[in-house]
């Protein structure tokens, strides 16, 4: 499904009616008729709705949802954040036959609105349709005065297309804004939903067909949210005559004394994505761990220097570079100058395509080139921060334009972790990834997340296409431990268990389609 920016959105709008006929008052009406059905679903029971409106489109929305909800027998109370002479166009169109039909609208302008205002505890639910797509400036006057009352109410909120007060395009709170508990969108997701403040306060968001013409919704955008056909579609298969060697070699480069395990985790999650063999490249201490873990590995002692691998480790690696397909550089090698050092000169000429993670990108960071193969850099919002030399507010307030600044400086693809996480290349749309949950925030979950995206780029999948791929898998196979453990406190070895399971679900789901 392609996410559609303010700008798109708009001409979405504008072509539906210009080329192919379609009357806004009509989209108005089949988008109000959509919260509708929304509403229905959390209120089986009539009770007393709250509506607010603003001056524009999306209050032309609104009201035709108080029309419809006041006809099937709620008690309904209509606010508008603006005077009656100030609705524009449509709005005031369907203004006009919401009142005809029984709704009494109260006007920003009248003396009772504010003592409305101060009752809104008495609703059931209330409906935000004050502010849509094409709010950019901070909130102001009565809209503000309404959103800041509708919040401090304790009444959930149902948002059209957008939360108000959120803008659109970053997820940014232009001062102040609803925090609903679903948002009903239209045609197409849009960018808030997945980063900013928007991330948060759009709730349970969901995409309604309100009639916009197919071929319009399904023109290409700059991101697209992933979906399982096309996950599928692109994971590996198995054939029946392969054998070990014929599915793959990945190298991963990985831990140090006190950071062991994300050797492990790693090898472990190359394996259960499906690589045939799997050599994990480290110091003794950490080549034992992984033996009493995970067996199944093939261990490349490396020297040691203080705790961690060694600058003259270089020479070691690049002489078996030529037996893998794939590689995994960073976790848990520690930020310590021998990592640099041996990150510095192994990169000098290493043309294996590889995963860069963890302290492999905050070497990086501090200014070791990269290697001159295809790369895949897995940051997390600190790294990225690092790696971009900003703050994490900033790299969180716009995430999309945080992946393309990083893909511009670096010239790799880039997956950028964490809610909804997103993958860039250079000349294609960014991936957007809808699946994982909040439990998945704990540790050892990017050391999984690196052994996928190392495997399936060992598989002969383009780094772009292996991020993209891998976050969603990564993700479902955390959906299933929340589901089958608990929403908190499964953990990464969790996770990394589950990945076959996670893939078998795709498969079957896609085959019943």
């Amino acid at each position: 499904m392609w996410i559609a920016s303010v700008s798109h959105a708009r001409e979405v709008d504008r072509r539906s009616t210009v080329e192919f006929g379609l009357p806004t008052m009509v989209l108005m009406e089949r988008a109000g008729a959509a919260v509708f059905e929304a509403v229905l679903q959390m209120l089986p029971e009539k009770g007393r709705l709250g509506v607010f409106c603003g001056k524009g489109n999306n209050g032309g929305d609104g009201f035709v949802f108080a029309r419809l909800a006041l006809q099937y027998g709620f008690e309904v109370e209509c606010l508008v954040a603006a005077s009656d002479c100030e609705l524009t166009g449509e709005c005031r169109q369907q203004m006009l036959q919401a009142k005809a039909q029984g709704v009494h609208p109260i006007f920003s302008n009248e003396p009772r609105w504010k003592g409305r205002l101060e009752q809104l505890g008495r609703f059931d639910l209330i409906v935000d349709g004050i502010l849509g797509t094409g709010a950019t400036r901070h909130v102001e006057g009565q809209v503000h005065e309404m959103i800041t009352a509708i919040n401090k109410s304790g009444v959930e909120v149902v948002s059209i297309d957008i939360p108000s007060g959120i803008h659109a395009d970053t997820g940014e709170e232009l001062g102040e804004s609803i925090w609903a508990v679903k948002t009903i969108t239209f045609g197409q997701p849009k960018p808030c939903f997945f980063q900013g403040i928007g991330l948060e306060h759009a709730g349970d968001w969901h995409v309604a067909d309100i009639g916009f013409p197919r071929e319009l919704v399904r023109e290409p955008t700059e991101a697209f949210l992933l979906d399982k056909s096309w996950v599928q579609a692109m994971i590996p298969e198995r054939l029946r005559g392969c054998h070990k060697g014929s599915n793959s070699h990945v190298l991963i480069v990985a831990g140090s004394h006190r950071m062991r395990g994300a050797a492990v985790l790693a090898a472990k999650s190359a394996y259960r994505t499906g690589a045939g063999l799997v050599t994990v490249a480290s110091i003794e201490s950490v080549c034992q761990a992984v033996l009493n873990q995970c067996p199944e590995a093939v261990i490349l002692p490396l020297p040691e220097a203080d705790g961690f691998i060694s600058p003259d480790a270089a020479e070691v690696i690049r002489e078996n570079s030529d037996q893998y397909e794939g590689a995994v550089f960073g976790p848990g090698m520690g930020q310590a100058q021998p990592v640099f050092d041996l990150l510095t000169e192994l990169w000098k000429d290493w043309q294996v395509d590889c995963v860069i993670d963890a302290d492999a990108l905050n070497a990086v960071s501090k200014g070791v080139k990269l290697p001159p193969s295809d790369c895949l850099l897995t940051p997390h919002p600190g790294e990225m921060s690092r790696l971009l030399q900003t703050t994490v507010a900033e790299i969180q307030a716009d995430r999309f334009q945080a992946v393309q600044t990083a893909m511009n400086l670096y010239r790799r693809s880039v997956l950028l972790k964490g809610p909804y996480s997103i993958v860039g290349a250079s000349r294609e749309p960014l991936l957007v990834n809808p699946t994982g949950n909040p439990g998945m925030a704990s540790a050892g979950m990017g050391d999984v997340l690196a052994g996928m995206a190392g495997a399936l780029v060992a598989q002969d999948l383009p780094c772009y296409f292996a991020g993209g791929v891998a976050m969603y898998w990564h993700g479902l196979a955390g959906d299933l431990c929340a589901a089958r453990i608990g929403p908190v406190g499964y953990v990464a070895r969790d996770v990394c268990q589950t990945i076959p399971c996670a893939r078998a679900k795709l498969q079957a789901e896609c085959a019943e389609v």
